[in-house]
């Protein structure tokens, strides 16, 4: 198995075409290994040269509530009343620790975004 790091984009096309071509490979085959380091070798180049932000904790449950099929109303046992509600979507008031709690432990959201800090609607208009 001649497996190396990738340092450039020729590499990296490479590692991504074989990877398609062994995306069919047999469980426990010497290919299915060979997917699995090459797998993790193009993630590694890829964390390196397109590293990607953690999104804002408010899109990141947006986009839980969308993809899931979540209404604001299937947050309040997470987050409080509706009016509550509202004002964390709206970015009027911040996620408490309590409420990125029950986010993490109901929803499975990774608390590390949920903790970051994200600017408040008054800070956005005052910007």
């Amino acid at each position: 198995m001649d497996i190396r790091t990738i340092h450039n984009k020729k590499e990296y096309k490479a590692a991504l075409d074989e990877i398609e071509q062994l995306w069919s490979a047999p469980a426990k085959s010497a290919e299915a290994d060979r997917l699995d380091v090459l797998t993790l070798l193009v993630e590694h180049y890829e964390k390196t040269h397109f590293p990607m932000a953690d999104p804002d904790p408010i899109a990141l449950i947006e986009h839980v509530m969308e993809s899931r099929g979540l209404t604001r109303k299937d947050l309040q046992p997470m987050i409080g009343p509706r009016g509550r509600v509202a004002d964390i979507l709206n970015k009027t008031r911040p996620l408490t620790l309590e409420m990125i709690r029950r986010l993490v432990a109901q929803l499975g959201l990774p608390a590390d975004v949920l903790v970051k800090p994200y600017p408040l609607r008054e800070e956005l208009l005052a910007a």
